[in-house]
C-alpha cells in the first residue's frame, strides 16, 4: 500500500508523539487510520508538504535511504532574493557542517499556484524582500535544504516538500492523503 500525505505545519512525521509527558503534538495518527504504514523519510514539525507512507518496507528503504538518490523536489519561500551566484553554490554544492552537499537543481518561481494558509503565516516584513525557489536534492541530511539556503545568505521562511521522485502534492490539500 501507498499513501501520499500532504503534512501541514506543525504536524510530527510519526504516528506517536514520544516528548516529554503531558505534551500532545498533532502526529500523522491524527490524521491517517490505516494500520501497518509508515513514513518513508521525514519531513520536520516545521516544513509542510509530501510525505510517502507504505507498508512496503524495500520501498520504504528505496524511498529513505540516500544511497539510492531518489530526488525530492521543494518549494522554499526564502529571505532575500538569491542571485546567480547564490543560485550557482546550490547548485554545484554547499559546504555545511557535516561535509559538502550533493549538488542541485534550483530556480526561481513565481509563489507557488493554490498555496494554502499557513499556521501560524510566515512573518512578513516590509523592508525585508523573499521569493519562491524550486530547489530538488538527492540526498536528505536532517534539515539540509534550510542549512542550504541559509548557507548561501538566505534563510528559509516556508519550506514545502512538494514531489518524491515521480508522486507529487498535486490535488491534495493540507492534511488530506489518498491511496497511490
Amino acid at each position: 500500500m501507498l499513501i501520499l500525505f500532504n503534512k501541514p505545519y506543525g504536524v510530527l512525521s510519526q504516528f506517536t508523539d514520544k516528548g516529554t509527558a503531558g505534551s500532545k503534538r498533532p502526529t500523522l495518527s491524527d490524521f491517517i487510520d490505516v494500520p501497518d504504514v509508515y513514513a518513508a523519510g521525514r519531513l520536520d514539525k516545521d516544513s509542510e508538504g509530501l510525505l510517502v507512507l507504505t507498508d512496503d518496507g524495500a520501498l520504504q528503504h528505496r524511498i529513505a535511504d540516500p544511497r539510492h538518490k531518489a530526488p525530492k523536489t521543494y518549494w522554499v519561500q526564502v529571505e532575500g532574493e538569491p542571485d546567480a551566484a547564490a543560485l550557482e553554490t546550490l547548485r554545484s554544492g554547499v559546504q555545511l557542517k557535516d561535509g559538502m552537499t550533493r549538488p542541485a537543481r534550483v530556480r526561481r518561481i513565481p509563489a507557488p499556484p493554490a498555496l494554502w494558509p499557513r499556521t501560524p503565516p510566515v512573518r512578513f516584513r516590509k523592508t525585508v524582500p523573499d521569493c519562491w525557489l524550486e530547489l530538488t536534492i538527492t540526498e536528505g541530511r536532517n534539515r539540509q535544504v534550510r542549512r542550504m539556503t541559509a548557507a548561501t545568505g538566505h534563510p528559509t521562511l516556508r519550506l514545502i516538500r512538494y514531489a518524491v521522485g515521480d508522486w507529487t502534492l498535486d490535488g491534495l490539500a493540507s492534511g488530506e492523503w489518498r491511496k497511490a
